[in-house]
């Protein structure tokens, strides 16, 4: 696969972070235009994460049945379109809605990219791909809400739509300009009245729903991070608010560096060998991390170590996961990606939402849920391994 369509993978890819992040520091000038709170205008993010969740499971049977190309330009189109909709908005209710439509269209470019992967390369190649995809996964969530955070303080919160619309639709003149179809003309579409039987043949295969779910959970492990970070940090340790994104950043550029290493190092091992090690990996440093939180350190420091190793390893553990999930599903692809993509999300969003649940004022509900993450992570991938040996 060359650079070129790695660039507008990667674009695609980082339609769900850059839509999420980028408009984070906006909430408090949305609520006073609105004339409301912050936790209503929050209720735009639950809207846009219910059109994540159900849009992927929409595009997977369309994407089999009539190729990627067509439904990628749909998608991006009416992220682009809502994306307007959303920066024109007279009311907190039609945001809500202009929200939700952005998802459905958004998600086609994260289910879409990783089925054209898997259309064009082996286990291997599509690890090292997606390994550099995590390039743009991992700056987003960097480079979003400071960008964004400029842009309402110079320009107002409606700019940041204006801007994602731009991106999106020069994405979509990419798309149509230099992304052909990739699903091969010999491979029989299936007809839409079997996307129910897709999904079903799908959940009973057990090697892929546990690559699914070894990935999922990790990442759920980094939601439960994203979710309490904030509070850990800023609240209990007591760091600058401006000093926050450094600390996110410093993380997030250790997912980007092991992402980049595990592509090279799959020229010598394969993805199963390097996700057999990485989730070990995730575990120990998740039981770490507890621990010094159970102790309740002074300092903050003591965190950040383990922290850094644990969120790192996802660099190694999401792009592995996913190319050996994906493997030989040939033109049950884009069905096998919105189906990963919809398991992974919904695991993420109950592991972000666990660690409000159990909040007690300290570090332990975030250290707790990671660690329980590493122990699913590393029970589903030992599963895993037995029934590939098995099959």
């Amino acid at each position: 696969m060359n650079l070129r369509m790695v660039l507008i993978l990667g674009a695609l890819s980082a339609f769900g972070p850059l839509a999420i992040d980028f408009y984070l520091p906006a909430f408090p000038a949305m609520a006073q235009a609105f004339a409301t709170d912050e936790p209503h205008v929050q209720t735009t993010l639950a809207a846009y994460f219910l059109g994540l969740a159900i849009g992927q499971l929409a595009y997977g049977p369309v994407a089999d049945r009539f190729g990627r190309r067509l439904p990628l330009l749909f998608g991006v189109g009416l992220f682009t379109l809502a994306s307007l909709a959303c920066a024109y908005a007279p009311n907190l209710d039609t945001l809500i809605a202009a929200r939700f439509v952005q998802a459905l269209g958004g998600c086609a470019g994260m289910v879409l990219s990783r089925a054209i992967v898997s259309d064009r390369c082996d286990a291997v190649q599509s690890a090292k791909v997606f390994s550099q995809l995590m390039l743009v996964m991992g700056l987003a969530p960097i480079l979003a809400p400071m960008l964004g955070g400029l842009l309402v303080n110079s320009v107002g919160w409606q700019s940041i739509f204006l801007v994602l619309a731009l991106f999106s639709a020069s994405c979509l003149l990419a798309v149509t300009l230099g992304l052909p179809e990739s699903l091969p003309a010999h491979i029989a579409r299936a007809p839409l009245s079997g996307a129910g039987g897709q999904y079903l043949r799908l959940l009973r295969d057990r090697v892929f729903i546990g690559h699914a779910l070894t990935g999922g959970v990790a990442i759920a492990g980094m939601f439960a991070y994203i979710a309490g970070s904030p509070y850990v940090f800023i609240r209990l340790y007591g760091v600058p608010a401006e000093h926050y994104g450094w600390l996110f950043g410093i993380n997030a550029a250790g997912f980007i560096l092991v992402a980049q290493v595990n592509a090279r190092l799959l020229t010598r091992r394969g993805p199963a060998v390097l996700l057999g090690k990485a989730v070990w990996v995730y575990l120990v440093s998740g039981a770490v991390l507890l621990a010094i939180t159970a102790l309740r350190p002074v300092q903050l420091w003591p965190l950040l170590v383990p922290l850094f190793v644990c969120i790192s390893s996802l660099g190694c553990i999401a792009p592995n996961a996913s190319a050996l999930a994906m493997a030989g599903k040939g033109g049950r692809a884009g069905s096998a990606s919105a189906l990963m993509g919809s398991l992974q999300f919904s695991v993420a969003a109950g592991a972000a939402a666990l660690v409000g649940v159990l909040a007690d004022g300290s570090a332990v509900p975030m250290t707790l849920v990671i660690s329980l993450c590493g122990v699913l992570v590393v029970t589903i991938a030992l599963c895993t391994r037995r029934w590939q040996a098995l099959a």
